[in-house]
């Protein structure tokens, strides 16, 4: 509809004054379009990247030109970009405290209180505590204080005997988590969003599904980067943990990554790489030029000009309607 057609429509339904202003007001940032249509309803698809050479070395010196998107195969026009983003992060630092983690749950605990440390920039960033085993306990609810996330870590503890007396067929509800996670918390902050998971990666007892949970995610626009951290001797001899596939697949579909605690690879040293990447990523943003008729997961396929370079991000996104 043109400026024209407006002042038409004006005429016609007899607007006030006021109603007009309202209504030009709404549409004025988007007449200044070649076409000069009036669009409501515009919704930037957000996708944070970080970009590695075939080493392992991330990249951090790239521009807007050197990217290009597709979404659903059809090409996009990037219209916002940040290298090296400084928005706002909010992330959760989630926890299994599920019996099968009771040898390595302070460790967790001490390597989660130097990560805050290093990450959280006062009076920008925000950070949620969240534990969950037979059920979901949010510990710290969103907060830029360390002090309080500092408390509430400590208070990260294997459920009681008194919550362990109660017959259930729960064990560890990790997809639970993640969609309380991503729904209740994330899904309505702006900015660039993550959340850590430390687990054995086993789920018992979930009402909600994997799918569920990486679905759940995505539609919050929100990055895993997932721990194995696994007591082995745990599950006995003949039989391991058993959840990396799904903690592959929870990093991988959302842009994250997946680690393994190991003798190689300590808790200290993945929270760094997870350091160096929240502070070496890329923002880019863009308007689907096909209009959201349904509401439906659409692809995304990001690229770069150079040959060579690892691209990691997330491969969909939801369109609300």
């Amino acid at each position: 509809m043109t400026a024209r057609d407006i002042l038409e429509e004006v005429e016609v339904f007899r607007l006030t004054r006021r109603e007009f202003g309202l209504a030009m007001f709404a549409g004025a940032r988007l007449f200044a379009q070649d076409d000069a249509t009036f669009k409501t309803g515009i919704k930037v698809v957000n996708l944070l990247a970080v970009i590695r050479t075939k080493k392992g070395e991330i990249i951090r010196d790239l521009s807007k030109d050197d990217f290009s998107i597709l979404e659903d195969g059809k090409p996009q026009t990037i219209q916002y970009f940040a290298r090296q983003s400084d928005l706002p992060l909010t992330l959760g630092i989630m926890v299994d405290t599920s019996m099968s983690q009771g040898r390595v749950l302070e460790k967790e605990r001490a390597a989660s209180f130097r990560f805050l440390d290093q990450v959280l920039r006062d009076g920008k960033d925000q950070v949620f505590i969240m534990q969950f085993d037979v059920s979901v306990q949010i510990r710290q609810a969103l907060t830029a204080s360390f002090a309080k996330l500092n408390d509430a870590l400590s208070y990260v503890d294997l459920p009681s005997r008194a919550v362990l007396s109660i017959p259930t067929n729960r064990g560890t509800v990790m997809y639970d988590a993640i969609l309380k996670a991503s729904q209740d918390v994330l899904k309505n902050q702006q900015g660039r969003k993550a959340l850590i998971l430390l687990t054995d990666g086993v789920d018992i007892g979930s009402d909600a599904t994997l799918t569920d949970a990486v679905d759940a995610a995505q539609r919050a626009d929100t990055v895993i980067y997932s721990i194995l951290y696994s007591d082995t001797g745990y599950y006995g001899v003949f039989e391991g943990p058993g959840g990396a596939n799904a903690l592959r697949r929870l990093a991988r579909e959302t842009g994250g990554r997946f680690f393994e605690v190991s003798k190689k690879l300590t808790i200290e040293q993945i929270y760094a790489v997870i350091e160096d990447e929240l502070r070496s990523e890329y923002s880019l943003g863009y308007v689907s030029n096909v209009p959201v008729r349904i509401s439906e997961f659409r692809t995304i396929q990001l690229s770069l000009k150079e040959k060579g370079l690892q691209v990691q991000a997330r491969d969909r996104y939801w369109a609300q309607r």
